[in-house]
C-alpha cells in the first residue's frame, strides 16, 4: 500500500492502527478527532464524544465541513443525531447556523416542531429553507417538463412567451434554417405550448405523516408546490394521521407546508381517503397518489372499500410506499397485496422517478409496464 491508502485506513482503525500509517498531519489529526468523538463511544479504550456543551457540537460540525465532502457531512449528522441524542442540542440557534441542511437533518427539525422554542424557529426555518431551495433547483424542471409535456403537447401556441416555448419542436420546424458556420439555427418560427383558463387534471397528493414518512413528506411538499404553480393541473395537498389536514393553501410556500406537519401519532387511512374521494369531481382526469405504508389503524375493509370505489368511479389511484432516496421501505404486505388486486399499483419510487410517474399517470399510461421499464418491483 502506499502512504495515501494507509493514512486512510489509520483513519478509519482508529488510533489502534496508529503503527499503520505514517506521522498524521494537523488535519489528519482534526479529522480522527471528528470521526473519534462521533464513532467510539463504544470503543472501551477512547474518551471520544461531544459532550452536552454546545460549543464543542458547533466546532465539530465545523470540523466535518472544513474536512469532509457533502455527502459524507450529512451521514456524520444523521449518524450524531441517532447514536448521541443530539435532538435537544439541534433547538438551540447556533447549533443550526453551522449544521449541512439535508433531508435527515430537515427530517429530525419536523418530528421536534412542536418543541421549537421562538429563538431557534426562525432558524430552523432557514435550515428548511434551504434545503427546499437545493431541492427545488433539482427537481422543479424536470417536474415540469414531464408535466408539462404531458398535458400541453396538443395546445399549440404560435407566439409563445419564453417559458412556454417547445423547444424541441421548434428546433425540429426550423431545421431548415441550420447555420453551419455558427452551428446555430434562426428561429423563425416558435412552437409553444397552449394554455388554457382552467385545468386539463386534477392531482391529489394523500400522504401519511406517521413519523416513518418525514422524508416522503419534504419530497411530496417540493413536487406539490411544483404542480401547483402549473396552470394545466389543479393539485391538492392532504396530511394525516388519524385527523385529516387539507394545505392545499400553503402549497405556494413548503416551507410553510412543512411546518404544518405533525410527525407521529396514529393512522387512519381511509378516514383520510374519504375526504380526498369528497373533494374528487372529475373522476377521469384525477391521479390520486397516496404515499404510506399502508399501515390502517383499525379496520382494513372501509379503506379497501374506498381504493374500490375510486377505481370503479375511473380514478388512476397509485399507492406509493414510499418517496424517497434510501432503501426497501418498511410497509403493511397484507394491504399492499390488497390494494394491488383492486389494479392499484403499489410501489416504492425515488424522487428522480416521480415526475416521469406523474407523466404516465396523467397521460393514461398503464402505470404496471412503466414501472417494469424503470426496474420497480410491484408489489
Amino acid at each position: 500500500m502506499n502512504d495515501s491508502e494507509l493514512k486512510r485506513w489509520r483513519l478509519l482503525l482508529g488510533e489502534p492502527a496508529n503503527d499503520l500509517s505514517p506521522k498524521l498531519s494537523q488535519d489528519d489529526l482534526r479529522m480522527d478527532q471528528a470521526l473519534e468523538a462521533l464513532y467510539d463511544q463504544d470503543s472501551g479504550g477512547r474518551a471520544g464524544g461531544l459532550g452536552a456543551s454546545n460549543p464543542n457540537v458547533s466546532r465539530w460540525l465545523g470540523d466535518i465541513r472544513k474536512y469532509f465532502p457533502s455527502s459524507v457531512v450529512q451521514v456524520m449528522q444523521k449518524d450524531a443525531i441517532e447514536r448521541l441524542n443530539l435532538q435537544q442540542l439541534l433547538l438551540e440557534p447556533e447549533i443550526l447556523a453551522e449544521a449541512e441542511p439535508d433531508i435527515h437533518l430537515v427530517s429530525s427539525l419536523l418530528s421536534l416542531n412542536h418543541l421549537i422554542p421562538a429563538k431557534t424557529r426562525e432558524t430552523a426555518r432557514e435550515v428548511v429553507r434551504k434545503l427546499v431551495d437545493q431541492l427545488l433547483r433539482k427537481l422543479e424542471q424536470p417536474t415540469r417538463s414531464a408535466v408539462q409535456g404531458a398535458l400541453a403537447r396538443h395546445l399549440r401556441n404560435p407566439r409563445p412567451k419564453l417559458k412556454e416555448i417547445d423547444w424541441p419542436r421548434t428546433i425540429k420546424a426550423n431545421l431548415k434554417t441550420y447555420q453551419s458556420e455558427y452551428k446555430t439555427i434562426i428561429p423563425e418560427k416558435l412552437v409553444g405550448f397552449g394554455r388554457k383558463q382552467s385545468s386539463l387534471k386534477d392531482v391529489v397528493l394523500c400522504i401519511d405523516q406517521s413519523g416513518s414518512m418525514a422524508a416522503s413528506i419534504i419530497y411530496s411538499s417540493i413536487f406539490g408546490a411544483v404542480m401547483a404553480s402549473l396552470p394545466a393541473v389543479s393539485t391538492r395537498f392532504v396530511l394525516f394521521d388519524t385527523a385529516v389536514v387539507d394545505l392545499t393553501d400553503d402549497l405556494k410556500d413548503p416551507v410553510d407546508l412543512l411546518f404544518g406537519t405533525q410527525l407521529g401519532g396514529g393512522t387512519d387511512i381511509n378516514k383520510a381517503m374519504r375526504y380526498c374521494e369528497d373533494h374528487i369531481t372529475r373522476p377521469s382526469d384525477t391521479t390520486f397518489v397516496l404515499i404510506s405504508d399502508l399501515l390502517e389503524g383499525g379496520d382494513a375493509r372501509p379503506m379497501l372499500k374506498t381504493a374500490a370505489r375510486m377505481v370503479d368511479a375511473g380514478v388512476t389511484v397509485i399507492a406509493l410506499l414510499a418517496l424517497s432516496d434510501e432503501g426497501k421501505p418498511w410497509y403493511c404486505e397484507k394491504n399492499s397485496a390488497s390494494f394491488a388486486a383492486l389494479g392499484i399499483p403499489v410501489f416504492a419510487c425515488t424522487p428522480d422517478q416521480f415526475p416521469d410517474l406523474m407523466a404516465a399517470a396523467l397521460s393514461k399510461k398503464d402505470l404496471h409496464l412503466w414501472a417494469k421499464q424503470f426496474g420497480i418491483r410491484l408489489r
